[in-house]
């Protein structure tokens, strides 16, 4: 279908890609992943027809429908639902064509027009329409709004339903949930799962590249790899190829080392010169095998909080809005160092609002709001680029926020953010988003927080960066708040899940999965298609107290639920481990090895103490659960 062949294409100097040689037949859905300047996006661009390689070609059936999402944020006063339905061309165009023939009374063309519209499901595209802008997180009564009502964000979003409503034959996005919530990117994945168009798409989110793509092409160093299966597969096989790399790798550099050898001892005597001259050229001749390169670019920690108060935060029955508006009340919420928080909820709920609130940049409309005295907010958020000196270096924004940190400190500190050597003395105006946020995110973590307040922090980092901050989260001894549409880097590293829904912050009781059901359910509800009750919506004769009984029952129960899983889980392991022990010992290579029987015997006693600690925690915890859910049985 599409052909690259020997394909080579520049940026200044550098090769951005070095004779590409790859095909990407019908029907395949591949995720191109690769660091950021790895040349992904400029791929895309050669797709389009937007760029031209330096060398080789690309070849595309020139019939194929490419449909993509516009990079410019639109604006005017057209609705929202006309500017989504202007993405399906050939319906815009049988409309015009359409208005003419009725205009001159052409029965002939107005029947065969029809009769086109009826094909491609014309008749129901205004309601296509609305579903993509209700997937999306529109509201019903904002789809007929003006474009210029919508903020920058919501107006790319526009874009996106415009590109899924063109019916195409080849559909290619760059990052498409960057401007999304996770509400919308759960939607976003089912929606593309049965998309029956080809799917080339760019993303840093490996669970949506893992629910959606059947091969994963992989840009580094200029080439470009084709690997069949999903994320996780292509991590397996990449790691599987560089260990043979490794060995490889290590195994030429051992015979170069005996062929030098030999052309050192006998390179001066006479008789041996012409055997040396002739392992030389056995060497010049052998292809090198490049070692592989396991290293990120990254690599930080979090600096240890200065002070780390028992309780940071406390904040009771508060409400929180904007001119005297509450968008959310009754947030009840204590934050202890430790705690690791994920607030769920799609755009426009208030999710940002609770941070800014949590941060202190929003006063409480009611209620009370108790901050440690030795509390120190590290807040990143959604807008921390646009605040950031373009005139100003790197160095110079770590050196204004810490006067006397030394030039030594500020360079290493850097460097573990990959600003290294010239990069961190350069103006950052021309760095790109990524590493804007990158230098954002550093100057974060470099004010020794003792609560981290992340909203969106993933934007613009690549898979490298994301797993840099999931191992330094790991680490550090704060609290953590997070908004993120990143499904991994919560579930690697939070282990409480908030919902804000119908204005009210509440624990939710389960795990993404469980958040992704309920939220299908949801939707279903809302286009009529299941009768289910809205179990977020009070039930009736249910007061603000029940419902904040409620909360704090459901708070209380979720670390004992916690506990139970991870008690589970350990249990589960360990028995596994226990089981593999005993099918050791009954070998007659161990049982008749007095030596190795022993060993084996130790290690087996010491996973069973274990094990009988985890079911100690576990029955502990399932007692505490009990009491708290049925009083009667304390």
């Amino acid at each position: 279908m599409i052909a690259f062949k020997n394909l080579t294409l520049r940026r200044g100097p550098r090769k951005l890609l070095e004779n590409v040689d790859l095909r990407i037949q019908a029907g395949q859905r591949v995720g191109i992943v690769g660091a950021n300047g790895t040349g992904k996006s400029s791929l895309l661009a050669m797709m389009l027809g937007e760029l031209t390689p330096d060398a080789g070609d690309i070849e595309i059936p020139a019939h194929l429908d490419i449909a993509t999402v516009r990079q410019h944020a639109p604006a005017g006063s057209q609705p929202a639902i006309e500017y989504v339905l202007d993405g399906d061309v050939e319906l815009r165009d049988i409309e015009t064509r359409l208005a003419t023939a009725e205009a001159d009374g052409d029965g002939n063309a107005m029947a065969e027009l029809h009769g086109r519209l009826a094909e491609i499901d014309g008749y129901a595209a205004r309601s296509r329409a609305a579903r993509l802008l209700h997937g999306l997180g529109f509201a019903p009564s904002a789809h007929e709004s003006p474009i210029d009502d919508f903020s920058g964000g919501w107006r790319m979003r526009l874009n996106l339903a415009a590109a899924l409503m063109h019916r195409c034959d080849l559909l290619l996005l760059d990052e498409p949930t960057n401007h999304l919530d996770m509400d919308a990117v759960f939607w976003l994945q089912d929606y593309l799962a049965a998309h029956p168009a080809t799917l080339v798409v760019i993303s840093h989110d490996r669970d949506f590249l893992d629910a959606l793509v059947t091969h994963t092409l992989h840009l580094e160093h200029g080439a470009a790899t084709l690997y069949t299966g999903n994320y996780s597969t292509f991590e397996v096989m990449r790691a599987e190829a560089k260990a043979q790399q490794q060995a490889a790798y290590e195994n030429q550099q051992k015979k170069l080392a005996q062929l030098q050898g030999f052309v050192d001892r006998f390179r001066a005597q006479a008789t041996k010169a012409r055997q040396a001259q002739s392992k030389l050229k056995q060497m010049e001749r052998m292809e090198k095998v490049e070692a592989a390169h396991w290293d990120t670019p990254f690599s930080f920690q979090f600096l240890t909080p200065e002070r780390l108060p028992e309780t940071l935060l406390r904040i009771d029955n508060a409400d929180v809005g904007y001119d005297d508006t509450p968008l959310v009340g009754d947030v009840k919420l204590r934050l202890v160092p430790g705690d690791r928080l994920a607030i769920l909820g799609r755009n426009g709920a208030g999710k940002s609002t609770v941070m800014k609130l949590l941060a202190g940049e929003l006063n409480a409309l009611d209620g009370d709001v108790q901050p440690d005295k030795y509390l120190k907010i590290g807040y990143f958020a959604q807008h921390q680029l646009e605040v950031l000196d373009d005139a100003a270096s790197a160095a110079q924004h770590l050196q204004r926020q810490d006067p006397k940190a030394s030039e030594q400190h500020i360079r290493d500190f850097l460097g573990g953010f990959d600003f290294r050597g010239d990069k961190a003395l350069e103006p950052i105006a021309p760095f790109s988003g990524g590493e804007k946020a990158r230098l954002a995110l550093a100057l974060v973590v470099h004010e020794k927080p003792n609560l981290l307040l992340l909203d969106e922090p993933t934007n613009h980092l690549d898979l490298d960066m994301r797993h840099a901050l999931e191992t330094a989260l790991a680490g550090y001894t704060g609290a953590v708040v997070m908004i993120a549409h990143d499904r991994h880097l919560i579930d690697a590293t939070c282990d409480q899940l908030w919902r804000v829904a119908d204005g009210a912050l509440e624990p939710f009781d389960g795990d993404l999965d469980d958040y992704a059901k309920w939220l299908s359910r949801q939707n279903a509800a809302k286009e009529g298609q299941s009768k289910g009750k809205d179990t977020a919506k009070p039930r009736a004769g249910e007061t603000k107290t029940d419902r904040r009984g409620s909360a704090e029952q459901r708070a209380a129960e979720k670390p004992l639920k916690n506990q139970l899983k991870k008690a589970d889980e350990e249990m589960a392991r360990l028995t596994t481990k226990i089981e593999a022990q005993d099918a050791q010992l009954a070998k007659p290579s161990v049982y008749g090895n007095p030596v190795e029987a022993a060993r084996v015997t130790q290690e087996r006693a010491t996973l069973a103490r274990q094990l009988e600690a985890a079911e100690a925690r576990w029955m502990e915890a399932a007692e505490q659960l009990e009491a708290l859910t049925d009083p009667s049985a304390a």
